[in-house]
């Protein structure tokens, strides 16, 4: 009985429609998942096709059992006499169907591991898919106010709803410093999305006249072009936060993100209720993006009036210690007179509201390069990446900072390439991953092969360059390391670019050419700040370590954290290792009981 089953289940072709339908379901299913998301659909959809092959399981294969295919069309398989089937010849032909569909099968297969798979490894961020289909860029918003000043209003504007999406951990958000390379409402969408590793943008313009304010959003799925929402918004000054909460809120529920309930409180949150503290906070932040000395000056001024108009207002608290925090870095202070206020600042943020993202990176900048308690600092960069999955320059500190310092290169490579992945024009990101974190590791083929991309977005950042030239030189090829360390001082008068040329200068027998340098530092530090770091680098390359280390213990008395804190790992400070002094200085930055693995 159980053989003439078995037997009529071959006769009718069942077993062969089974393995027809398997085979196409799943080569469907597999160009679904792949298709699919480059047209936007949702992603319920792709899940949809496969609950539905499945459900079409069964249905098919008692079709089979009850109908057979003659010359006359589809008949049931019990009104079909012997002369009239031909089974046998639709077995041919789904035999040969089969293997039809399984050539096809294999060929994707083979396409998506040997082609699609490597592309994707190489290059994530070049074509969005159901992983990143919750992604989006906030380009910069037009100013259509009469008075052009208000340049600052329309770019705080797009940045506060990028600071709200960003807290969404269900988005991917692309940090402000990328997306201010491009202007506003741009012909090149799909090309911008792609650069950007994003499936949505969101454009917009501004209009500010006395307290009336007039905003203008459309959200856009970049490979499509379609136009998936649009609003007018006139409202008073003063509800100018309800507004950015709104059109947050409504991407969100657009791009169908998962909001927890402490992302739906932040997002509305209210960070003042006075439009001046508010204004005066956006020309701070105005400033301080702009990354130089004069600026961050102007920034503190900004910030400093904005807690003037609203002693509550954290932001601006937040914004006061990320640029006192890095005015040394930019040799616009001592860090003995600016970190203390960073301090500070951060502290009083934190007091006023401990959920705000800023602060904790704030803080756990200064607790790792400044006061050594590295553990603290993590665990700083931790509750903001927590707070704002989407904050590029948390994981950035985090990776740059006490990981590195730790010599966690794994991790810290990681958190590197996801601000990079969060940022990815962002030129100190791009750099401080080769520059700091690869090289640090000892990783010098990768250090270098990551700052070329950076000097592909910018060729001009000083930074990079003598970042390279360290590599070029660690890898024994100091000709060119001094070609980049040229380059680097010719691009920007920092005392720092300027040992590193000296002490290259030093170790290829241009003794006269170093100490000119070393003359040129030291009468530079009665004016202006040059580190103690810069100083050891000229000893050394001079071949004077005593004095190497005298600039280092200097430097650490004078607070200048940020040039010692990867003393445990920093290839350029090797000549050093073994001296008893520079290990017991080492001890008190990174003790032995902290600095658990060891560099690779």
């Amino acid at each position: 009985m159980k053989s003439n089953f078995f037997a009529e289940l071959k006769r009718r072709n069942v077993v062969r429609a089974a393995g027809l339908y398997l085979v196409g379901a799943w080569l469907l299913t597999q160009v679904a998942s792949t298709v699919l998301p480059m047209f936007g659909a949702p992603d319920w959809l792709p899940r949809t096709v496969v609950i539905l092959l499945a459900i079409g399981f069964l249905p098919a294969l008692i079709f089979s059992w009850v109908f057979e295919m003659t010359p006359e069309g589809l008949k049931r398989d019990e009104d079909v006499r012997p002369e009239e089937s031909i089974a046998p010849q639709t077995a041919r032909q789904m035999n040969r169907t089969m293997i039809g569909v399984l050539v096809l099968a294999l060929g994707y297969f083979a396409f998506d591991k040997f082609v699609l798979a490597p592309r994707r490894a190489a290059a994530p961020n070049d074509s969005p898919s159901v992983a990143n289909a919750k992604s989006i860029a906030v380009l910069p918003f037009e100013n259509l106010s009469d008075d052009k000043q208000n340049a600052y209003f329309a770019e705080g504007v797009q940045d506060e709803i990028l600071t709200r999406l960003a807290k969404v951990a269900d988005l991917k958000v692309i940090s402000r410093t990328s997306t201010q390379h491009f202007k506003s409402a741009p012909d090149n969408l799909p090309q911008i999305a792609k650069q950007l590793g994003v499936m949505h943008i969101l454009e917009g313009s501004v209009q500010k006249a006395n307290d009336q304010v007039r905003v203008n959003v459309q959200l856009i799925n970049a490979l499509t072009d379609a136009h998936l929402w649009a609003d007018t918004y006139d409202r008073k000054l003063i509800d100018i936060f309800a507004v950015e909460s709104e059109i947050a809120k409504t991407i969100a529920d657009t791009l169908q993100a998962k909001l927890t309930g402490s992302e739906k409180i932040s997002i509305a949150k209210t960070p003042t209720v006075n439009p001046e503290a508010y204004e005066l906070y956006l020309k701070g932040r105005f400033f301080w993006n702009k990354r130089t000395a004069a600026d961050l000056r102007k920034a503190i001024e900004y910030f400093n009036q904005a807690i003037s108009k609203d002693p509550g207002y954290a932001l601006a608290y937040a914004g006061l210690a990320d640029s006192y925090v890095i005015l040394s870095v930019f040799g616009a202070a001592s860090p003995q007179d600016s970190v203390p206020q960073a301090r500070v600042a951060a502290k009083r943020a934190l007091e006023l509201d401990d959920t705000l993202a800023e602060a904790h990176a704030s803080s756990g900048r200064i607790l790792g390069p400044f006061d050594f308690e590295f553990d603290r600092s993590i665990t700083e960069f931790e509750r903001a990446i927590q707070l704002n999955p989407n904050y590029a320059m948390a994981h950035h500190w985090l990776s740059w900072g006490p990981l590195t310092a730790l010599a966690q290169f794994d991790r810290a490579i990681a958190e590197g390439k996801r601000a990079v992945e969060l940022d990815p024009l962002s030129l100190i990101n791009n750099a401080d991953l080769g520059g700091n974190v690869y090289f640090n590791s000892r990783r010098y083929d990768e250090a270098i092969a990551q700052l070329r991309k950076t000097m592909e977005i910018d060729p001009r950042f000083y930074i990079a360059h003598y970042y390279l030239g360290q590599a070029f030189q660690l890898k024994g090829q100091l000709t060119e390391a001094i070609a980049e360390y040229q380059k680097a001082v010719e691009l920007n008068d920092d005392p720092e670019a300027l040992a590193y040329l000296g002490q290259a200068y030093a170790r290829t027998g241009h003794r006269d050419e170093a100490q000119k340098i070393l003359a040129r530092l030291t009468e530079e530090a009665k004016s202006r700040y040059v580190s103690g770091y810069s100083m050891a680098l000229m000893f050394m390359g001079l071949g004077d370590k005593e004095q190497a280390i005298d600039a280092l213990e200097r430097a650490y008395h004078e607070g200048a954290g940020n040039d010692l804190f990867t003393i445990k790992v920093d290839p350029m400070l090797d000549d050093l290792r073994g001296q008893p002094r520079f290990e017991a200085l080492a001890e008190k930055i990174v003790p032995a009981r902290e600095f658990r693995v060891s560099p690779k």
